[in-house]
């Protein structure tokens, strides 16, 4: 048996039964991508060592991609980096002027992870761990007592040395980064939750208003879609300071800026992911890792997908020499491959064990029995254009749940009554078909 934990096996298969992909667990299913995640293994290593990049996740609806950035999480929490997902959505942009963008940074801070709470929420962890820091720094400077410098008496030093260190890390926004986080420090070391919550608040981009900041704060600004992404690479910095790896943003549903109806904002969208490439690229920030996860639309469409902005286009053509059977995964963009037969029966008989071990039970399906599932789901009408990795796993799910609660049940009889039915979105294959206005 794979060394699962109860916690994880549960995990796994309640998402995947529900077509999800689990938060946690993913390296005990994963099949099939080892060369991908040697190349992300080796980037990890460039940007600890100070680089900054980013990746585009392509594939297919169904193909995966979801999966791979969880994946990529595992991996990177391992190596200590902060990690944090968000979805693009149509209320979730990079680029917005009606709190579009600075939604999609509050879905950030709130999945922020670290590898002792992988599931995300991990911002106050993380705040109380800096300012720890900081007090123990501050006792060591000036010669204190650690078990006095939590006194009252030493406020204003350790404000002081808050202050102190932010300036030294940050360059936009730092002033109000700085006077927040100290707030932080102030309700932290009085026991004030209600400080606590309020800098919190701020911190994760959540006051609508720069009185109502003003009023619980003392601060002048506020985080909103124009300062967001400097709010990030400012606590990317901080998280370094800690001693942290670095930060790594995974953003997915990237289909949702194709999406976007007016050509303007869709532009304007691009333009942000441009920026933040050419950042990272050029060295401009450090210790930053951004993955995005599109389908080929999002990608190569030229009328309304990352092809269409000229600038992009020509930074993410895949190198012309790449084939089926020669990979190049030092790009930016890596497509990712459909698994094979071979790959998906191993990965069904990984599920069939975890399944197992989840419920205590001992399901009737053999290796035969895989195989004749595979045969029968494989072989049937549209297969070969509708069929999607997440179908097959939870068809496949689904039978050892019923096989589990009614053992009498046939299992050939449920084999022969898969169908299978095109999960892709509507709107991904009729979008192209739409006129500019």
């Amino acid at each position: 048996m794979i060394n699962i934990k109860p916690k994880e096996a549960t995990a796994i298969i309640n998402s995947l039964v529900s077509g999800v992909v689990p938060k946690i667990g993913v390296q005990h299913i994963t099949v099939g991508r080892s060369e991908e995640i040697t190349a992300f293994v080796s980037a990890l290593e460039d940007v600890k060592n100070g680089h900054s990049l980013v990746k585009f996740w392509i594939g297919d609806f169904g193909s995966g991609k979801s999966f791979m950035l969880h994946l990529l999480n595992t991996v990177a929490l391992k190596q200590k980096f902060v990690v944090a997902n968000a979805d693009f959505t149509p209320e979730n942009r990079l680029y917005s002027n009606d709190g579009k963008a600075v939604s999609l940074y509050k879905s950030i801070m709130d999945n922020i992870a670290i590898q002792t709470k992988p599931e995300g929420g991990a911002l106050p962890i993380l705040m109380e761990k800096w300012i720890e820091q900081i007090i123990i720094k501050t006792a060591q400077e000036n010669n204190i007592l650690v078990s006095e410098i939590h006194n009252e008496d030493y406020i204003d030093l350790i404000r002081n040395n808050i202050m102190k260190t932010i300036n030294g890390i940050t360059e936009v926004g730092g002033f109000d980064f700085g006077t927040v986080i100290i707030k932080y420090y102030e309700g932290y070391i009085q026991d004030e939750e209600q400080l606590r919550r309020n800098a919190l608040k701020w911190l994760k981009g959540e006051y609508t208003t720069k009185t109502e900041a003003r009023q619980d704060l003392g601060v002048r600004e506020i985080i909103n879609d124009q300062n967001y992404y400097d709010m990030l690479k400012n606590f990317c910095k901080l998280f370094v300071s800690m001693g942290y790896s670095g930060f790594m943003i995974n953003l997915d549903e990237a289909i949702n800026l194709y999406k976007i109806s007016t050509a303007v904002m869709r532009e304007k969208n691009y333009e942000k992911i441009l920026a933040i490439y050419n950042d990272c690229f050029q060295g401009k920030v450090t210790n930053l890792f951004f993955n995005y996860a599109g389908t080929k639309e999002f990608l190569e469409n030229e009328r309304r997908g990352l092809f269409s902005y000229h600038a992009l286009k020509s930074r993410l053509e895949t190198n012309k020499f790449e084939t089926l059977e020669i990979r190049d995964f030092a790009q930016p963009v890596i497509r990712l491959m459909p698994l094979d037969h071979n790959e998906i029966f191993v990965l069904l008989k990984k599920l069939k064990e975890i399944f197992d071990f989840n419920y205590k039970t001992l399901i009737d399906i053999s290796n035969d029995d895989i195989h004749s599932f595979m045969e029968e789901i494989f072989n049937k009408p549209g297969a070969s254009e509708f069929l999607t990795p997440r179908e097959v796993i939870r068809d496949f799910l689904n039978i050892l749940n019923i096989l589990r609660q009614n053992p009498e049940v046939d299992k050939s009889k449920l084999f022969g009554e898969i169908e299978i039915s095109d999960e892709r979105p509507n709107e991904e294959t009729l979008l192209d078909n739409i006129e500019e206005l």
